[in-house]
């Protein structure tokens, strides 16, 4: 069980990065794995913090998600010999530094600036180009270092995205559950426990966060961080993504313009959970009080996109069972789902 050794979520804690890496004791180079704008907004600060602490740092300007960008960042660090790789920004970059480090053997350090989804402490990274694979196993971050006050300027949408990724925990353990009844799977009792509680905390505070205010960002931060602990405790992705996630990557390969992640994630929580006779209607007006979307129209999709992501999920992951089963469903059966739910009209 691989866990991360120091989280530090407040207001200000950018500024403490440099002082965590040398409490850290990681080494004198570091690589930041950054995106272009989140460069000009913070990128001083970050670099300012590192190198008032003597560290070497050298700066990589992440521009996709990409099996090549990876390769992209493991020749720099290879070719400056970097300590740690620092991952500053969104889903990319996060994403990109946290499986270029796996892969070279290097500790990563995860600095989210928006809380869209639960990549942010997980050991599992989504990168575009390894085939049909949805996300890749890595080494979690050893330290996560969130600052409120630099998440709460991100656009909400990014926040009502990472409260739909959360929501979608109901759905994934109850997958969990059924694969461990039907196939025998082994299923942790902790681990979906903790991914249920951030699930329930949302629902809770669902009114509290739509009002976007410091102290609700923060509940929503730290709902994504326990996720991705949930993770490392089960030691697959399993407490955090079933049914619900399948569709989502069903959907990204199929639509002409996909939503962001988490968006697709919390719609197909509402159709998986009717599917598993479960309350849909619950989760429907608990991402409908956040602000997320609960439509295909709301998710910029077009309802045949809908209907054929559902008929294909079950296929970008054979070997993990959910209540779509072995077959999937046929496009009557899909079609009927989505109508019913209302995320198609």
């Amino acid at each position: 069980m691989i866990l991360p050794q120091h989280i530090v979520v407040g207001s200000g804690t950018l500024e403490l990065i440099g002082k965590i890496c040398a409490k850290l004791r990681l080494g004198g180079k570091v690589m930041v794995v950054i995106g272009p704008h989140v460069h000009k907004i913070i990128g001083k600060e970050v670099i300012s913090s590192l190198e008032d602490e003597k560290f070497n740092v050298d700066i990589y300007i992440v521009k996709e998600a990409s099996i090549d960008e990876v390769k992209n960042v493991r020749k720099i660090i290879r070719e400056v010999n970097a300590n740690t790789v620092i991952g500053v920004g969104g889903g990319k970059s996060i994403d990109v530094a946290k499986l270029a480090s796996h892969e070279e053997n290097k500790p990563f350090i995860s600095v989210p600036t928006a809380a869209s989804h639960d990549g942010i402490a997980s050991p599992r990274a989504s990168v575009k180009g390894y085939g049909r694979a949805s996300s890749i196993s890595a080494k979690p971050p050893i330290s996560i270092i969130a600052d409120i006050d630099v998440i709460t300027k991100a656009p909400y949408r990014l926040m009502a995205s990472g409260c739909g990724d959360i929501i979608a925990k109901f759905t994934a353990v109850k997958d969990w559950k059924l694969a461990h009844k039907l196939r025998g799977e082994y299923y942790g009792e902790y681990a979906a426990s903790l991914a249920l509680l951030s699930a329930n905390l949302i629902v809770k505070h669902a009114e509290y966060i739509s009002k976007r205010i410091t102290e609700s960002m923060r509940t929503v931060v730290e709902a994504l961080i326990s996720c991705g602990i949930a993770m490392c405790i089960a030691g697959s992705s399993r407490p955090c993504s079933g049914s619900e996630h399948l569709f989502s990557h069903a959907l990204d390969m199929i639509a002409e313009k996909p939503a962001l992640h988490g968006e697709q994630c919390g719609v197909g929580t509402i159709m998986m959970m009717y599917l598993h006779g479960g309350r849909w209607k619950k989760i429907k007006k608990t991402l409908s009080i956040i602000g997320a979307p609960t439509t295909a129209k709301e998710l910029g999709v077009k309802d045949y996109e809908i209907i054929k992501a559902l008929t294909i999920a079950h296929k970008i992951r054979p070997e993990r069972y959910t209540i779509l089963g072995e077959s999937g469903l046929s496009w009557e059966a899909a079609e009927k789902v989505a109508r019913i739910t209302g995320v198609i009209e």
